[in-house]
């Protein structure tokens, strides 16, 4: 464990991985907003309170919805594009060149290469979380670009006496007009060879391979494989294979909802694996089961209350209960941390299997429901199996391994930041 803290310690001290993880921190302002304004959109009915219905009857249908849509876009709709200004700010600034700029650049970059709708605006789809991982792609090269130009001497130089930010400008003026040609070419050539942009490049490598899965146990492996390594990545997983888990589940759940109402178990229904399988029994709290993660932090670090984990757990348990996790992804953070990929990646996999197992021996009802993702567990659990008291023992059964297996990483991490802590006091 101690010599796996040192090659974590020493991967998360490497510069882009820094750059990341403070553009990432940068945000999360935003992204906590964010949250909120999904959670009040989407708040589940939980028994005969319905918030929803109540402030439809009182503002009519969807109106009251205004203001949480329009903190979405101002937040997650353009999480790639907000990634891509911070984490090149941070990397030009740990090389000590202008921030500022190299952050405007590779956010020009960003927009340059997302696709236009028909009416010639920006589509929204590839400016989100769906588009982090090429957001990311651009901060890096775009920044490394220009530090080289600028060091280089490609730069304009102004007389003494002219103001720093004219200065700043005109320094910036030749990289960022070569930076900005060579994406310009880029795109016209991937689009004149390939047909189509980057970002749909990159989904569609990632989509193809993952046809033809169905209701199998490897099926359920592989989609909950995939979209945790997307996650850790940078990419909103959920998101990107939502296209296949969609038109795939979706008629299963179907069909068991049909055999379930016309009078079959809930037990005899025909399909194991379905979008709410896999909602209420391993997305709890979100991808990667953070819910567990959070309750696994609050047991190690139960009396440093000032620690950096405990801070971040507790702004993201609320919104982490309604299965939103993206304050607990890029705030602790889980993308890009060498010290969470194991447990990250590997525990909603040992979940699903044992999931599957519970279901496929009759221990618990398979899903007949389709409820809201925002729905938390245990209710979830509840709901998803027409009712069944096993649905929610296999929830509180997945969190309690899922907290057990979190524990060690947690504890792990938790050492390794009390030590740089300790070695940042001393130096100074």
């Amino acid at each position: 464990m101690n010599r796996f803290i040192e090659i974590a310690g020493a991967i998360g001290s490497q510069r882009h991985l820094v750059a990341i993880r403070d553009g990432f921190v940068a945000i999360m302002p935003l992204i906590i907003i964010g949250s909120f304004a999904v959670l009040l959109n989407n708040f589940p009915p939980i028994g005969f309170i319905d918030i929803v219905s109540f402030l439809n009857n009182i503002f009519g249908e969807g109106n009251w919805q205004t203001v949480g849509s329009v903190i979405w876009n101002a937040t997650f709709a353009i999480l790639g594009l907000l990634a891509t200004f911070t984490i090149a700010y941070n990397l030009a600034v740990s090389y000590e060149i202008d921030g500022l700029s190299a952050a405007i650049i590779s956010a020009a970059s960003y927009i340059m290469l997302v696709p236009i709708t028909k009416d010639g605006g920006l589509n929204f789809e590839w400016l989100g979380a769906q588009g982090l991982f090429v957001g990311i792609i651009i901060a890096l090269l775009v920044t490394e670009l220009f530090k080289v130009l600028v060091r280089s001497k490609w730069t304009i130089k102004m007389p003494e006496g002219v103001p720093y930010g004219v200065v700043r400008s005109f320094e910036a003026l030749i990289p960022a007009s070569l930076i900005l040609v060579i994406i310009g070419i880029f795109q016209a050539l991937i689009t004149v060879f390939i047909g189509m942009s980057i970002f749909e490049v990159i989904f569609n490598a990632i989509q193809e391979p993952l046809q033809g899965l169905g209701n199998t146990l490897p099926a359920a492996i592989i989609i909950s494989l995939s979209n945790h390594v997307l996650w850790f990545f940078g990419l909103h997983g959920t998101n990107i294979i939502g296209s296949i888990i969609e038109p795939l589940y979706l008629p299963l759940i179907e069909e068991n909802m049909n055999a379930f109402n016309s009078g079959m178990s809930a037990f005899e229904v025909p399909y194991i694996v379905t979008k709410p399988f896999l909602d209420a029994f391993v997305f709890m709290g979100g991808s990667g089961t953070t819910i567990a993660l959070i309750i696994a932090i609050f047991i190690v670090i139960r009396s440093h209350k000032n620690h950096p984990y405990k801070k971040v757990a507790g702004l993201s348990a609320p919104a982490s209960v309604f299965n939103i996790n993206e304050p607990i992804i890029f705030g602790l953070p889980i993308v890009l941390n060498p010290a969470m990929l194991i447990p990250f990646i590997l525990i909603p996999v040992l979940l699903t299997v044992i999931s599957y197992l519970a279901l496929a021996f009759g221990l618990v009802p398979k899903t007949v429901a389709i409820i809201p993702w925002t729905t938390p567990p245990i209710l979830s659990g509840y709901l998803v199996t027409g009712g069944s008291w096993q649905g929610i023992a296999l929830q509180v059964v997945n969190i309690i391994i899922a907290v057990l297996l979190y524990i060690p990483f947690v504890y792990s991490g938790y050492k390794a930041m009390n030590k740089e802590m300790e070695d940042n006091k001393n130096e100074h």
